[in-house]
């Protein structure tokens, strides 16, 4: 039974935290496509958005409002100056700055996030959250190499 609870803290806690244009954070002048090119993103996993406050804002909006750089319909909006996005569903998700100008420059972001461990991926959207966190992402095994690497020892100590 112990070995069950730690393989389930195990895959739970495999969840990464990308700060948004890393060093650069969130800003003009940054590609966007580039940063998230090589990046697997999957459910559960954290996008930090560090920004000047009032300068830019964090929209998730549409695919067609990204395409469009529309924030008349976004599904989320902050401007507080460091944001966190929990991605809780599979998809691909469109981020913007709504300031004048700054999403036609290319302040911009579409990710596109693959379904959580197992298949499956928690109901309902993303939220924001401010945070105060700046932590670069390391990568981190996927939750199958995880279990195999971790759990089966554990399993094979729980039944002797």
């Amino acid at each position: 039974m112990g070995a069950i609870l730690v393989l389930c803290c195990v895959v739970s806690g495999l969840a990464t935290d990308y700060t948004v244009g890393d060093s650069s954070g969130w800003s003009t002048g940054v590609d966007y496509s580039t940063w998230t090119s090589g990046k697997t993103f999957a459910v559960g996993d954290k996008l930090v958005f560090t920004y000047g406050g009032g300068l830019h804002t964090v929209d998730e909006v549409s695919s067609s409002d990204y395409s469009s750089c529309s924030t008349g319909n976004s599904i989320t909006t902050d401007s507080s100056g460091s944001t966190t996005i929990t991605l809780k569903t599979a998809g691909t998700h469109y981020f913007i700055c709504a300031a004048p100008g700054h999403c036609s420059g290319g302040m911009k972001m579409a990710v596109k996030v693959n379904a959580a461990a197992g298949g499956t991926s928690p109901t309902g959207t993303s939220t924001p959250t401010t945070t105060t966190s700046t932590r670069s992402a390391a990568p981190m095994p996927s939750p199958s190499i995880a279990i195999l690497l971790i759990g089966v020892p554990l399993l094979k100590l729980a039944l002797f």
